[in-house]
């Protein structure tokens, strides 16, 4: 074992004009770069939205239809899911889409297939965990200023990603459990159907999400299952469960604590 010398205490000697100077000049070009840094990512974010059209067409759709402030409220909500989609995919090096956004009935974000079921799992995760993080946000906001608007937007936003969390295809919670154990798609196709008839979803919509689930689920319980399944260990389906069962719990919890904050009279 070799032993490194004792360091040499530095002498307390007072900073020169010159080099607090320096200081302050190293002081103030950190700030610069992080204004900078922050200012690159939020352009980032507009360069992916704005001149997406099914983003500006589903605005208009969302406006006409709910009014401008809950349309915009529903669509951002929308696009903080999917982009919390892309920049997972990104993030695992895999090639991505930029957000399609179809009116009334939501968004997709398309991209490589991940070469581990777990990671496919966690980008399934991240829309709702970015959804989980606005509502949050929004709820602080709320809760710090009184303003029945914010508490609102949280409510909204997590009542969407909780939807989103049912754990049947084409939804996220069915592609996060059919890496947990895919027979759990029944329970989640009951809780679809329960959900759909609690929300009035027209029967229209039902149908084409079916249509859209139904038929990987088939060829799973046909014998052609997702040939990634077989190098996933019982640990990590562990893990996956508890991100899926985490989620879940926060966005519930975070919707009663909206409701419970909001007002009698919630519209926004």
């Amino acid at each position: 074992m070799i032993q490194e010398p004792d360091p040499i205490e530095p002498e307390n000697k007072p900073e020169t004009p010159s080099e607090q100077k320096t200081t302050r000049r190293g002081g103030i070009g950190a700030l610069a770069a992080a204004a900078v840094v922050l200012a690159t990512k939020f352009a980032l974010v507009l360069k992916l939205l704005l001149p997406s059209w099914t983003f500006l067409l589903s605005l208009v759709f969302y406006v006409a239809f709910f009014g401008w402030r809950l349309g915009i409220v529903i669509l951002l909500v929308l696009a903080a899911h999917e982009l919390g989609h892309y920049f997972a995919y990104r993030a695992y090096g895999l090639a991505a889409r930029l957000p399609v956004f179809v009116p009334f009935l939501g968004a997709y974000t398309q991209g490589a297939l991940a070469p581990d079921l777990e990671q496919d799992a966690y980008i399934a995760l991240a829309g709702p965990l970015t959804g989980l993080a606005l509502a949050a946000a929004c709820y602080g906001v709320g809760i710090a200023t009184g303003d029945r608007f914010w508490l609102a937007c949280a409510d909204i936003s997590a009542f969407l990603n909780l939807f989103n969390m049912i754990p049947v295809l084409p939804f996220d919670g069915g592609r996060v459990i059919g890496a947990v154990w895919p027979p759990l798609w029944f329970v989640g196709v009951l809780v679809f159907i329960a959900a759909a008839a609690w929300l009035h979803v027209p029967i229209v919509l039902v149908a084409l999400i079916a249509l859209l689930g139904v038929p990987a689920m088939l060829a799973s319980f046909r014998g052609t299952p997702d040939p990634r399944a077989a190098a996933m260990t019982n640990a990590a389906r562990a893990r996956v469960g508890f991100w899926y069962v985490a989620t879940s719990l926060a966005l519930i919890v975070l919707i009663g604590q909206a409701h419970a904050a909001l007002p009698a009279n919630n519209a926004i």
